[in-house]
């Protein structure tokens, strides 16, 4: 049986109010007030819909269309909206989303066709890349016309819809997406969650992610230096989304698994998001870096939510041996500067975050600024999950290596032999970045050592006191450390020189009592200071 009137209904209240301005595939800039009010009017027209809804009037199957007349009720509703994501209007695009939010609340509320209006989104953010790549690249234009060369009717409808489609157009469809997930995530509905995310997982799987490499500006762009600065932005614009619309992914994906119970497997997005993350690092800040009119803090932005989307990732795959391997090398391409600034800094008072951090203007982003900051202890954070998860872990290797012991000379092991193995990586890695870090020349035998180590456990707590979210997981994380000095308690060694047992060694430096201690003795006087500031005459007497 094909749905109710219901979806028929709404389809003919969204021709009648778009059709005027629609029918033709290019929208008149100068409708744009008369288009805001209509669109007004649909979204709550739509919502009303939605709310009239009796949830249990003959709900159909939440997945795929129930007949033919319903793919043509669908392919109509998304058409007209899809179009006015085409219009430069910043105003008409925003409303136009909403409204695609409330169709998707609608259909999930209707228990009909919600899955194949999900997959109709990801369908036309799949083509306006597309369409964006073939208008912004040269070379690669003949590979990219060869992209749904045998698409189904439905697609071809809409690839003549998004002729005329940009990056802002994909990004308009990227934020749909991400609001329709926000939605998913106060419903609870694991058949919804489980649909949306395998509709999402296919169109990754298959969007051209190589040609968007290297694309700065086409040919047709460069006589236009306005029209080029308007690609980088839209550019700019769609990255952006696209790593929100990813961290948001990952985070809800994590608590699918947590809520099944099941931690040793995860939804197929996972491995797809960890596929794009080297290439989006290069189309975030190796090539929009080397653009002449990027904004500092955009790229601030960028390095943040890229760092967010590795942290995300790289709790739900701990099990893995090759990704901490991959994100450490990784990490050392894109963050080696703020992975290597010293931990205390003379003038830290202003190191606070109230609000977003990357709202300061270009010349305050520099290196002490509170962003910078802030992507240190996030970049640090994570480099320290991925060593020590290399350092837990129990295999990783074929190779057979003579790191049958904890007992690790780093100092005469070749890099050949010192790579054979996970766990010796781990310690390499955090060797080399805490020399960067100590006192040239600590020994264990020094009678300063334990100062050194107490004023190292100092300065790092301090690094992250600013932020309450991050400092308590960089605690929690530092729980595992005396895990990995028991695993070979059987083997114990003493410290034969200041190279020798480094595993014991970071065990003192991130003893877990000891930063508990001082995280206590700096907690306190973070409150004096602000208990003085708020009652400086009290204080006074």
């Amino acid at each position: 049986m094909c749905s109710d009137s219901k979806l028929s209904r709404l389809c003919r209240l969204v021709d009648d109010c778009l059709r005027p301005y629609t029918e033709s595939g290019v929208v008149l800039v100068t409708k744009e007030r008369e288009i805001l009010v209509t669109l007004s009017q649909l979204l709550r027209q739509v919502k009303l819909l939605t709310q009239a809804l009796d949830s249990d009037s003959e709900n159909g199957p939440v997945i795929g269309l129930d007949c033919e007349s319903d793919c043509m009720f669908l392919t109509k509703i998304v058409t007209h909206l899809i179009v006015l994501l085409t219009v430069e209007s910043q105003y008409v695009k925003h409303l136009t989303c909403n409204v695609l939010v409330a169709v998707s609340e609608f259909l999930a509320a209707l228990g009909s066709n919600w899955g194949a209006f999900i997959h109709l989104l990801c369908v036309c953010m799949d083509l306006a890349i597309t369409v964006a790549i073939q208008c912004t690249s040269s070379h690669l234009t003949t590979e990219a016309d060869d992209l749904h060369s045998g698409s189904s009717s439905l697609v071809l409808v809409l690839k003549r819809k998004l002729e005329n489609a940009d990056w802002s157009v994909a990004a308009g469809v990227v934020r749909v997406l991400r609001n329709i997930r926000k939605y998913l995530k106060s419903e609870d509905d694991d058949v919804l969650v489980e649909l949306f995310f395998d509709n999402v997982n296919s169109v990754l799987s298959t969007v051209p992610w190589n040609l968007l490499q290297g694309i700065h500006v086409g040919p047709n762009l460069v006589a236009q230096k306005s029209s080029g600065a308007d690609v980088l932005f839209q550019r700019s614009l769609f990255l952006g989304n696209l790593v929100q619309f990813l961290c948001s992914l990952a985070e809800q994906s994590g608590s699918m698994e947590a809520a099944s119970g099941s931690v040793d497997r995860h939804h197929p997005i996972i491995s797809t998001i960890i596929n794009l993350v080297p290439k989006l690092l290069c189309s975030c800040l190796d090539e929009q870096a080397d653009c002449v009119n990027f904004n500092k803090c955009i790229s601030q932005y960028f390095r943040h939510k890229l760092l967010v989307l590795m942290i995300r990732l790289i709790f739900q795959t701990c099990q893995e041996f090759s990704i901490p391997v991959t994100w450490l090398q990784l990490i050392h391409k894109y963050f080696e500067d703020v992975l290597r600034n010293p931990f205390t800094l003379e003038n830290d008072q202003d190191d606070c975050l109230e609000g977003s951090p990357f709202l300061s203007s270009v010349s305050d982003a520099e290196v002490n600024s509170p962003s910078s900051r802030h992507l240190q202890r996030q970049a640090v954070f994570l480099f320290l999950r991925c060593s020590f998860s290399l350092i837990s872990t129990k295999g990783g290797t074929k190779n057979k290596c003579a790191c049958t012991t904890w007992n690790l000379r780093l100092t005469c092991d070749s890099n050949a032999e010192l790579l054979c193995c996970g766990r010796k990586k781990g310690l390499l890695e955090l060797y080399n970045w805490l020399q960067g870090h100590l006192p040239a020349n600590m020994t264990v035998d020094h009678e300063m050592y334990f100062v050194e180590c107490v004023d190292f456990a100092k300065s790092f707590i301090q690094l992250y006191i600013k932020e309450d979210d991050v400092l308590f997981k960089v605690l929690l994380h530092m729980l595992c450390v005396p895990c990995c000095v028991e695993q070979d308690e059987k083997e114990k060694v003493a410290s034969e020189d200041s190279n020798g047992n480094l595993l014991f060694r970071v065990s003192d430096l991130f003893n877990p009592v000891l930063l508990f201690h001082l995280f206590l003795l700096e907690a306190r006087c973070s409150l004096l200071d602000i208990y003085v500031s708020a009652f400086p005459l009290r204080h006074a007497s």
